[in-house]
């Protein structure tokens, strides 16, 4: 949410940024994308408290150097370290942030939900709609989309699990292969998603 927050100001000023306010006027986005979660994953009712409890989406202060973890360091540090504050930087940590956070997100809702028994014929027109929820948070300007968030998924994360070797077990890698399939022809028809 504290990326979204920074890529809707527009000015990736770390100064502009807050996540309660921004949380508070998506609520409804919000309030979907748990729903469809705890749906598609067979969450228990008390799954989105526990996140509030947490305090993730509260008011609280952005630091560059928690952008620096969310986007996997790719940037590297700079000297001076204050580098890290400038919009350019912050522009760029939010980007590559989002798409690794989404990626990372559909992996591990595509893990619980093959994990959880729920059939890709019934989860994954779900996740989808979940995919674009989670999508919109994270980039309100529109430039991560669903499609492209799975086609990462499926070159960065899929492999692990169905090479030969894995370990996973038989079912989880039908499993995901049930869902790369069904999102594939949701995702890739002409449409919302794209």
């Amino acid at each position: 949410m504290a990326v979204g927050a920074l890529n809707a100001t527009g000015t990736w000023s770390l100064a502009d940024v807050s996540v309660a306010a921004f949380v508070d006027s998506r609520r409804a986005e919000v309030d979907r994308l748990f729903a469809g979660v705890c749906s598609v994953c067979r969450f228990g009712d008390r799954a989105p408290a526990v996140v509030d409890e947490y305090g993730w989406f509260s008011a609280r202060d952005v630091s560059a150097a928690e952008l620096l973890l969310w986007s996997g360091g790719i940037t590297g540090v700079p000297d001076p370290l204050a580098e890290l504050e400038e919009p350019r930087a912050v522009r760029r940590m939010c980007r590559m942030a989002a798409d690794l956070q989404l990626t990372a997100f559909l992996d591990e809702l595509l893990g619980v939900a093959v994990a959880a028994g729920t059939a890709a014929d019934e989860g994954a027109p779900r996740g989808a709609d979940i995919l674009r929820v989670a999508c919109a948070l994270a980039d309100p300007t529109g430039r991560s989309t669903p499609l492209q968030v799975f086609r990462m998924w499926r070159m960065a994360r899929l492999p692990r699990l169905l090479r030969p070797g894995a370990g996973a077990s038989e079912s989880a890698q039908a499993g995901h292969r049930a869902y790369d399939e069904a999102l594939e022809e949701l995702l890739e028809a002409p449409g919302e998603y794209e």
